[in-house]
């Protein structure tokens, strides 16, 4: 993923307002500017909005990237985060990671492939990292850190019960440790990226816990594992 990508949703969502307005319960809308101003914060942040969506995705969900950016958005206020740019950037990952191997890449060209957090660890120690791929190197750790341990929790936890793999606060700190150091790279302010990384590097165990709904809600709501269970609790 580029250092600097978001989510461009402005225009999805500006052509998507009647689907969106749509799928919501009117009945239970209380802030009736939502109706009247089509006011786009409000419509996004509308409780009844995601559920919505869920109920119609396989036959008017406007596009992926407003689907995705919605459900984001929500996981996110559940836990008490209010910032719709790190929502942009964390809806931009998924998408982006989405694509087959795109995971292990630091950006979606490059010859190397990182399959374990160490290997990132190791690529930041022994290379210079004041240049572009060292920003890279640093987003990455976070980015891999939370895509993993946020929506594959379960596989996680049965790695470390088979192999003695590493658990969740590990994933924790090796993915704040990585947005704090991308966030502090010379070229984080010139990609206007500092400020996205410093605010998750500061929440990111409460990012991965919204992640970790946001695959039992949405990605694999029909699994079933006693860690799911524990964390649905």
């Amino acid at each position: 993923m580029s250092a600097h990508s978001v989510v461009n949703h402005t225009q999805p969502i500006a052509n998507a307002v009647p689907i969106l307005l749509a799928v919501i319960d009117y009945a239970a809308m209380k802030n009736a500017e939502v109706v009247a101003l089509k006011d786009t914060d409000l419509l996004l942040d509308e409780p009844g909005l995601l559920e919505g969506l869920l109920a119609v995705r396989s036959l008017a969900v406007p596009s992926p990237p407003l689907f995705t950016y919605v459900a984001v958005r929500h996981v996110l206020l559940a836990a008490g985060i209010v910032d719709p740019e790190l929502a942009d950037y964390l809806a931009a990952l998924l998408l982006e990671f989405g694509d087959h191997g795109r995971h292990a890449k630091i950006r979606a060209v490059d010859d190397d492939s990182y399959h374990y957090l160490v290997d990132i660890v190791a690529d930041l120690g022994d290379e210079d990292d004041s240049g572009e791929r060292g920003l890279l190197l640093r987003a990455h750790l976070g980015n891999y850190s939370l895509w993993l341990a946020g929506l594959f929790p379960d596989y996680i936890a049965a790695r470390r019960t088979r192999a003695g793999g590493p658990d969740l606060p590990y994933y924790d700190e090796l993915g704040r440790q990585g947005y704090r150091l991308a966030s502090e790279h010379r070229l984080a302010e010139r990609f206007g990226v500092a400020s996205i990384y410093r605010a998750a590097a500061a929440r990111f165990p409460a990012l991965r816990q919204a992640f970790n709904r946001l695959s039992d809600r949405v990605f694999f709501p029909d699994s079933a594992s006693p860690d799911k269970i524990l964390r649905n609790l």
